[in-house]
């Protein structure tokens, strides 16, 4: 198999099929990112043939494991949903080829991937298989998201994935716990929940933010433009978030960049979340939320 650098995927598609169908991002412009900085390049397309032997190698290993089915597939990359529709539907159909079984194709996708296709080719991906988007919204504060270079606005946001949810495609959400900066992060939360609930995502995934000195983020820092939030602050943003929200989605702070793991089903589980957001709030020192972010060497 064909994989370029760290292979980034959401803790949800860790049993998909995944398929390298680019490397790096379009926009890799964001201050806080260093994920794909390891790559000698951007942005790469993998070429068809390239795809097509590893969906051979693919479809040989399963082989062996005979009971083993491939339902889904993710393709790998910062946002393979900016290829056009054609070159989508071509993969798509390479997949069915060597995985009959397969019912879904899933990828990263920045907002304005979405905003370069028509209305009728959301429809045309939809009848392809591609459902269940992963999206890095990150925050619904404008402030934020236009000092982050993030390339969209919240208004953006709403209008992209109101197609989506029109042409019948699924997605979650990213969101980045401390990106409005100190003393914004509840205003940042309750910005993000009311762009959240007009939606319709089917999972909101929070990340805390953690500042590499590789970054343009430290670099802003560095000469007092941005100044971090505390731990704790993160954790009371997060409480802001999950308050505000008021839609059947399930939430979960699970990767490595959040010091205690939470999750549950809202608005079922709100209160028992907001427990222990509560009681890390009350009882968790800043030291030792600080310790952890430190000894953070990689995402």
């Amino acid at each position: 198999m064909h994989y370029t650098g760290t292979i980034w995927r959401p803790p949800y598609e860790a049993s998909s099929l995944l398929l390298e169908v680019t490397a790096g991002c379009t926009h890799h412009k964001c201050k806080f990112c260093t994920l794909y900085d390891d790559l000698p390049f951007s942005f790469r397309m993998s070429p068809l043939e390239v795809i097509e032997d590893d969906l051979k190698e693919a479809e040989s290993r399963l082989q062996l494991w005979k009971d083993r089915q491939i339902t889904r597939t993710f393709l790998t990359g910062a946002n393979p949903f900016v290829l056009k529709t054609s070159r989508l539907i071509e993969i798509a159909e390479r997949i069915q080829n060597h995985f009959p079984g397969n019912r879904s194709i899933g990828c990263f996708s920045r907002i304005t991937d979405v905003a370069l296709k028509s209305d009728k080719e959301l429809l045309e991906l939809h009848d392809a298989g591609y459902d269940y988007l992963t999206i890095g919204v990150e925050t619904g504060d404008d402030n934020a998201l236009e000092f982050m270079n993030k390339g969209y606005l919240s208004k953006n946001i709403l209008t992209e994935c109101k197609r989506l949810d029109h042409a019948g495609i699924h997605y979650h959400f990213f969101y980045l716990t401390g990106i409005s900066g100190s003393g914004q992060g509840e205003a940042g939360a309750e910005a993000t929940a009311r762009i959240c609930n007009q939606l319709h995502p089917q999972i909101i995934g929070a990340s805390m933010l953690t500042i590499y000195p590789d970054s343009e983020l430290y670099a802003e820092m560095q000469k007092g433009n941005w100044q971090e939030e505390t731990e704790i602050e993160k954790y009371k943003e997060l409480k802001t978030l999950v308050e505000h929200l008021d839609i059947p989605v399930w939430f979960g702070a699970l990767g490595a960049s959040n010091p205690i793991p939470v999750q549950g089903r809202l608005p079922e589980d709100k209160q028992e979340i907001l427990s222990i957001l509560n009681e890390i709030i009350e009882r968790v020192s800043e030291e030792e939320l600080r310790n952890y972010r430190k000894n953070l060497r990689h995402l």
